[in-house]
């Protein structure tokens, strides 16, 4: 008998769709993935910026603006893209071509009509959809989830439609089905997907000194059934401090002029205040 701790809830994501209903694709890699779609003839891909990696000669590319977006201004605002890329198979052949995840990611296809036509998705999860899928920028409205989240935490992006959607997630993905009023706690960031029929409650796990003080799973979740959630165990942001900290933060062996760098700051930062009183009093 298995010991009980290899017993768990949770399950693998494994897609599942009719296969009559769905452009033949392929996922190919593994830890940075490309998904590999197959068009008929006038069929088309909508995909995110920078994210072609290749096609057939059969295949038009165009950028055009997203009108679907409606909150696009508070998205440029964030640094975020309001275009799309269109392509086009322009022949009278099948072509194909391969999207790439734009960092370290895994391709999860969703077939949005196994999911009641939506979806939530984290930030800049969308990566390329097929058929009849509208990419939405929402902002949660309950101002509890916004103080406590900040931008990212708020403006998510929304999926809906009866087409075939490919999202982003890091590191491992495993998918958790919530019962009815069965409640879940997770990290904010690990959310990589869910379902709108889940209840999603933004709070703040730790006292204000170990937040100061760089405090891990500060921002917590809580999840009210019934629901699918899918739950990326590295998210991007996750993966870049850990990129900023080492290279930033160097170690004092590594950098031993890192103290005479921050003695010179700290003196010439004296001199200018010295400076600036003996003026304001002469």
């Amino acid at each position: 008998m298995a010991a009980p701790f290899f017993s768990t809830p949770f399950q693998p994501y494994v897609y599942q769709s009719q296969q009559d209903t769905i452009t033949p694709f392929q996922i190919l890699g593994g830890e940075s993935q490309v998904v590999q779609i197959m068009l008929k003839s006038e069929e088309k891909v909508i995909a995110k910026p920078a994210s072609m990696c290749y096609m057939s000669g059969s295949i038009e590319m165009e950028n055009t603006y997203t009108p679907e977006q409606e909150v696009g201004v508070l998205q440029w605002i964030l640094g975020k893209s309001v275009s799309s890329v269109v392509l086009r198979n322009t022949g009278q052949n099948d072509g194909f071509v391969g999207i790439a995840a734009p960092y370290l990611a895994r391709i999860l296809p969703i077939d949005l009509a196994m999911f009641g036509g939506e979806i939530l998705c984290q930030p800049d999860a969308f990566l390329c959809s097929v058929h009849d899928v509208k990419v939405v920028n929402s902002v949660d409205q309950r101002a509890r989830n916004i103080v406590a989240a900040g931008a990212e935490g708020f403006l998510r992006q929304r999926l809906s439609g009866q087409g075939l959607a490919f999202i982003l997630a890091g590191g491992s993905v495993v998918q958790k089905v919530l019962e009815v009023g069965e409640v879940f706690s997770i990290d904010v960031s690990c959310i990589a997907a869910l379902t709108p029929s889940i209840d999603v409650r933004i709070k703040n796990n730790a006292p204000f000194r170990r937040a100061l003080f760089g405090g891990d799973n500060v921002v917590m979740a809580t999840l009210t059934g019934p629901g699918i959630v899918f739950i990326q165990s590295l998210p991007f942001h996750r993966l870049s401090q850990r990129i900023a900290r080492s290279v930033t933060s160097p170690n004092m062996r590594e950098n031993p002029k890192l103290l005479i760098q921050i003695a010179i700051f700290a003196f010439l930062a004296y001199a200018v205040i010295l400076s600036s009183l003996i003026l304001t009093e002469v």
